[in-house]
C-alpha cells in the first residue's frame, strides 16, 4: 500500500484578504493549523507547510514540519514543486492544498488520494464547477517535472496536467463516496476563503456535529450515553460536556487516536469519547 503525504501551501500574498489568511482564526484554532492538522489526522506518511520566503506562521500541530520556499512570488507551482520534493522520499502521493479551506472533511482527502492508482500521476476534483489544483492528489515524484516547468516559465498548474496522467474527479464521482457523500453532500471541502467577506461568511457558519461520549468515572448520571454537540475542536466538545482536557482527561478520536490536543480539528461524522485518565477512573 503506498504512503500518502499531506502539503499545505501556507504562502500567498493574501492581496484580497488584506492579512495573513494562515493566522486567520476559525472556531478554535488557525486555518493553518485546521488544514494542516486535518491532514495529519488522515494520511499515514508525513505532513509539510510550505512557508514563503521570511512568512512568519503559527503555531503547528505536533509532528508538522516547514518547508521554506526559496523563492518569492512564482504562485502555488513553486509551491507544489518544493512541498513535493519535500516529502518524495518518504511517501509516494500527497494530498496537497492551500491554507484557507476550513470546510475540509477527511472524507474528501481520502476519496481523492484513492483516486491515485496505477498510472495516474494527478488526482484532480473538479467540484462545485471549478478544478481544484490546490485540493488535489499528486505523485510526489512529479517534483522534478514541476521543478523543470517552472525552470521554463510555465507558472500554471494546468501546465503540468497536460505532461501527466490526470484523473479528473466530477462532483458525482466524488460523491460516489458513501462518507464523502453523507458528511459533505455540497462538497464545502473546497471552497475557501479569499476575501474578509469570505472569512465573514465562513466565520457565521455554524461548527461541525459530532459524537460525545463519556466512560469510567466520567460517565455518572447517564454521562455514557452518545449525544451530539457542535464543535470544531477537541477543546469546544470538552467544554460543551463540562469537561477539561488536563491530566485527569484523555480523549479518543473515532475510536482510536488518543490525545489531549484542544485545537485538534473535528469533521462533521466524528466520534469523541472522553476516559478518565487516572489509576481505576
Amino acid at each position: 500500500m503506498q504512503t500518502a503525504a499531506g502539503v499545505v501551501l501556507a504562502g500567498g500574498r493574501s492581496t484580497r484578504m488584506g492579512r495573513p489568511k494562515a493566522w486567520l482564526e476559525w472556531h478554535g484554532s488557525t486555518l493553518l493549523y485546521r488544514a494542516a492538522a486535518v491532514l495529519a489526522r488522515t494520511v499515514d506518511g508525513p505532513v509539510v507547510v510550505v512557508a514563503a520566503p521570511g512568512q512568519e506562521l503559527p503555531p503547528l500541530p505536533s509532528g508538522v514540519t516547514v518547508a521554506e520556499d526559496p523563492v518569492e512570488g512564482l504562485g502555488p507551482m513553486q509551491g507544489l514543486a518544493v512541498g513535493l520534493a519535500a516529502v518524495a522520499g518518504r511517501a509516494e502521493t500527497a494530498f496537497v492544498c492551500s491554507t484557507d479551506l476550513p470546510f475540509l472533511h477527511p472524507a474528501f482527502v481520502r476519496r481523492v488520494l484513492r483516486a491515485l492508482t496505477p498510472g495516474t500521476d494527478v488526482a484532480l476534483p473538479v467540484a462545485r464547477g471549478f478544478r481544484q489544483p490546490l485540493a488535489a492528489g499528486y505523485r510526489t515524484s512529479l517534483a522534478g517535472l514541476v521543478a523543470d516547468l517552472l525552470a521554463a516559465g510555465d507558472l500554471r498548474p494546468g501546465m503540468l496536467f497536460k505532461h501527466c496522467e490526470v484523473a479528473r474527479l466530477d462532483d458525482a464521482e466524488l460523491l460516489a463516496d458513501a462518507q464523502l457523500a453523507r458528511y459533505d453532500p455540497e462538497l464545502e471541502s473546497v471552497v475557501n476563503v479569499n476575501s474578509p467577506e469570505d472569512y465573514a461568511a465562513a466565520r457565521d457558519r455554524q461548527p461541525p456535529e459530532i459524537v460525545v461520549e463519556r466512560f469510567g468515572a466520567l460517565a455518572r448520571n447517564g454521562g455514557h450515553r452518545p449525544h451530539a454537540v457542535r464543535a470544531a475542536t477537541l477543546g469546544a466538545a470538552a467544554d460543551a460536556v463540562g469537561l477539561a482536557l488536563d491530566r485527569h482527561v484523555v480523549a479518543a478520536l473515532n475510536g482510536d487516536q488518543v490525545t489531549r490536543d484542544t485545537a485538534l480539528p473535528l469533521a462533521a461524522g466524528d466520534t469523541v469519547a472522553f476516559l478518565s485518565a487516572d489509576a481505576g477512573g
